[in-house]
C-alpha cells in the first residue's frame, strides 16, 4: 500500500505541467524534496506493484521511458 507521500509523487509526476512554475520548482513546492531525492524515489516507486495499481498508465509510461534510456545507453557503449 502506498503512503501519502508516494501518492503525492505519482500525482505530481502525472500532472506537474498544470503548475505555473518549472518542474523542479513544482517538485520542491509540492513534494518538499529536492529533485534528486524526488527522482530517486520515483524510480523506486515505478517498480512497486502498489504504484502500478494507483496510476497504471503513468507507471507503464515511466517504465517504458526508463527502458528506452537504458537501451540507448547500452547501445552507445556497445557502439563505442
Amino acid at each position: 500500500m502506498l503512503d501519502e507521500s508516494a501518492k503525492r509523487i505519482l500525482d505530481l509526476e502525472g500532472g506537474w505541467w498544470r503548475h505555473a512554475s518549472t518542474k523542479e520548482s513544482a517538485i520542491r513546492e509540492l513534494s518538499g524534496e529536492e529533485p534528486t531525492a524526488y527522482y530517486r524515489r520515483l524510480g523506486e516507486l515505478i517498480d512497486d506493484p502498489s504504484a502500478l495499481a494507483h496510476a497504471p498508465v503513468l507507471v507503464r509510461r515511466l517504465r517504458r521511458q526508463r527502458a528506452g534510456r537504458l537501451d540507448s545507453r547500452s547501445g552507445r557503449r556497445l557502439a563505442g
